[in-house]
Order: C-alpha cells, then structure tokens, then sequence
C-alpha cells in the first residue's frame, strides 16, 4: 500500500501521492540502462547545440549545459557517480545530477524533447557502437579460420553427412564453409546498420514537437546518414534492435555448430584435434579429464541469445502506438545479446589460434572405410555406365567387402570385375587425394579451388566493415 509522503521530483506533478516503494524498485531500469550513459550524454550535448542554434536558449546555457555533461561523464568513467534507484532510468540519473552542478539552467534541456524519443536514440546509437565492434570480431575469428586453414592446406579429412562418413574433403575447404556462414553474418549486421542509421530525435513523445528545430544539425553531429520519418514509428519502433538480436541469434548459431564439432573432435573416439591448454577444463573428480567447457558454453549461451529474441518479438507483439512502458524490457536482453556474442567470438578466436591438428589420425579414421565408393561409381560412370546403374553396383561391391572384411584397396580385380567388367588395374589409382583433387569445380574441394577460395576469403575480409 503507497505511503502517505511529500511528493518527490518534478515528474510527479499531476500527482498527490508518493510513489510507492516497491513500485519504484519495480519501474527502475537504472540497474541496467546505465550502459547507454555515453549515447545519452552525446545525444544531450547535440541537442543542446541545437537549441543554442536555433536560439532556443542562449548559447551561455548550451555551454554551461555541455560543460556539466561532460563533467557527468567524466564521474560515471571514474566511478564517482552515484546511480540512484529512485530517478528510475539513466536519462534522470543524469538530468538530476546536472540540476545539482548547473542549476534551474539545467530543466532548458528537455526543451523539445521527450524520454520517448531520447531513449530511441539512445539506443539505436548503442546498436550503431555494437554493429561496429561485432563485425570487427567476426572479421578476427574470420582471420584465425583462414589462419588455421592455410597451416593445413593440404590435410585431408573425412567428410560426413548424417554424421556418417561420406567423402574426403580437406580441412581447409571444411574450415571455410564457417567463414562463408561468417561472411553471411557480416552482411547481415551490415545490412542491419542501414535501417539503425535512422536518427530519432524530434519526434517528441509521439506527434513532433512544437519547435523550430533542425534535425538535420542533430543527425549530422551524432552522425546518421537519416531522419526518421514519421513521429509514431520512431518512438515505438524497435526494428533495428530485433534484427541486431536476429544476426546475433545466427551467428550464434554458426558457432554453435563449430563448437559441437570441436566437442566431437577432440574426444577420444575422434581425436582430430586437441584444444591447448588454456581454452580446456578439468573435472572436480576426474583429474585426468581435459574437458571443452569453452565450446560447450558457446553452445548453452547460443540458447539465451535465441531466448532474447524470441523475448523481444514478444514484447513487441501486441503493443499499439506509440511509446508503452512494455518497451522498457528492450534493453536486458539486447545487451546480454551483446555481451555474449563480443565474448564468443573473442574466445573462440583464440581457441582456433591454438587448436592443434591431428592429421595422422584422421589419416587413420580414413584408411578402410568406404569414403572411395562415389569415386568407385564415377570411375565406371566416365567408362559410360549410367550412374545409377554404377550406384547400385558400387553399392553391391561395398556390401560385399563389408562381408570380406576387406578395403577397396585389399580386393583383387578378379573380386572388383565379378561385379563390373569395366574395373581394370586403374581402379587401384583412386585414392583419397585423387578423389579431393577430382573436385576440381568452384565451390569444391580441389587443392586448386581450395587455394582460390581462400585468397578471395583474404580479400573479403579487408573489404567487411561497418561503414
């Protein structure tokens, strides 16, 4: 029950009772919203330039106005500031401090502004900063990929479908595939950026505001590359937080299916590679255990990501313009997203920087199986049996090795022609490098469009920014 008690701040004043404790703890977003301090500030300092240039207060208020946010600013860096629970949000927080420092001087800055459109460009300036530094990460986990690749341009190792063995392929055409599901991520945060690029401000709390005010000064200063366009969308929209959380969400994904790999890998039963030392764990029981804890947190942390869209596409799904306090749960999620995504990234680049490859094992993995039997098929198929007539003999053969107990390598050409008399003694020239080097299209797993395909992966990653 709200306590009888002096109304407080001047927010309250259509109102004649205190606001309620546990409602004041339960409306507050200081605890997490105090990340968008910089955007804030930066986003008051243009504001209050504008004013000043369209004489909307004198240019002796805008300097002292700026001076105070800076002085704000420079205590928040420091640790001097104090977030009070009560000022509900980051945008308060800093007014109040800034009325203690400057005065009654300091109520001119919310002149044609409201929190709607302020908290709006906060953070689609947040979004801005995080687009920057996460392509920036995806393009160092992208060099340590082509990194790992061209130390091992030549090893072959077993591909799979359904988890099975299926074809030979080289580890490098292998690590590639993630750097084009990386690349894809690029494009996606960029693309992303283009429709974050939209500055806010101006709109008021939903209609505009009743101001001579240039919007284009504040873009230009706060550099946006555009005005929104229409008062009622920019302070509800959330669009561009939901695709960042979309990208995020995908990259995640890409990584997640790396670290699954790396799980399978380095276990015993694989052995293809060994994680170094400082990316592995051990168990509190077990002291002979060298457990991937990183690789599989990158897996339990791809669910939250998911889990912080799906929550924010439910936020938004049933709100009516414009602004509704439902929006107020934009922001935890959206910043976990980040945090998590900087952090994977950074991990696993130095994860695969350290990443040791066991060639002769896979070497190993690779001798007697049945990975040759398409090349088997395409071998008789070139000598003009079609396909799938060379399928179902190839698969005959492969059921009767099996039952031998033998390779491909240890029948006779008496056993190879009682099912085809086309297999001559070259039949024995097909090995797993004839079979990579066979490969030999773009996109395939040929040495030589390998080598090609990672000097055009060189070239792309200079050419991904976020500009």
């Amino acid at each position: 029950m709200a306590k009888k008690e002096e109304v407080k701040g001047h927010l309250r004043g259509r109102f004649k009772k205190g606001i309620d404790k546990a409602v004041e703890k339960y409306i507050a977003s200081i605890p997490f919203d105090w990340r968008l301090y910089k955007h804030d500030i930066d986003g008051s300092i243009a504001h209050a330039q504008m004013l000043s240039k369209q004489g909307l207060i004198s240019q002796k208020d805008a300097e002292l106005i700026i001076k105070g946010l800076v002085s704000i600013r420079e205590e928040i860096e420091q640790g001097k500031f104090e977030f009070k629970l009560e000022l509900e949000d980051i945008h308060m927080n800093i007014e109040s401090r800034l009325f203690e420092k400057i005065g009654d001087v300091a109520g001119k800055l919310h002149t044609a502004r409201s929190r709607n459109d302020q908290v709006a460009l906060d953070l689609r300036l947040f979004v801005k900063e995080a687009i920057g530094e996460t392509v920036v990460q995806i393009k160092h986990f992208q060099l340590a990929l082509l990194d790992l690749a061209e130390a091992n341009k030549s090893v072959i190792m077993p591909g799979y479908t359904h988890l099975q063995q299926a074809q030979p392929v080289l580890f490098a055409h292998h690590l590639l595939a993630y750097f084009e599901m990386m690349q894809r991520d690029v494009m996606r945060f960029q693309d992303c950026l283009k429709r974050t690029d939209v500055m806010p401000l101006g709109s008021g709390a939903l209609a505009g505001v009743g101001y001579s005010i240039d919007r284009n000064f504040v873009a230009q200063k706060l550099k946006f590359s555009e005005l929104s366009r229409n008062s009622l969308d920019a302070v509800s929209d959330r669009d561009f937080a939901i695709e960042y959380e979309a990208a995020a969400a995908i990259t995640m994904m890409h990584i997640s299916r790396l670290a699954e790999e790396i799980v399978l890998w380095s276990s015993e039963e694989f052995g293809f590679v060994e994680l170094d030392e400082a990316y592995a764990t051990s168990s509190s029981i077990m002291p002979q255990k060298k457990n991937p804890d990183v690789v599989e947190l990158a897996r339990g942390k791809t669910g939250t990501v998911f889990g912080n869209l799906l929550g924010l596409l439910t936020v938004m799904k049933g709100l009516p313009l414009a602004y509704n306090r439902d929006m107020q749960e934009d922001k935890e999620g959206l910043f976990n997203t980040v945090d998590k995504l900087l952090s994977t990234l950074e991990v696993f680049t130095g994860l695969l920087e350290g990443l040791k490859i066991n060639t002769e094992r896979m070497r190993q993995v690779m001798s007697g199986s049945y990975m040759l039997a398409t090349d088997l098929a395409d071998y008789l198929a070139k000598k003009g049996l079609p396909f799938r007539q060379a399928h179902k003999i190839v698969g005959e053969l492969v059921q009767y090795a099996i039952s031998k107990r033998k390779s491909f390598e240890e029948l006779s050409l008496k056993e190879y022609r009682n099912f085809s008399p086309l297999f001559a003694d070259d039949v024995y020239g097909i090995t797993m490098e004839t079979s990579v080097a066979a490969r030999n299209v773009v996109g395939g797993t040929a040495p030589e469009q390998v080598l090609a395909a990672l000097s055009i992966a060189r070239k792309l990653v200079g050419k991904s920014d976020a500009k």
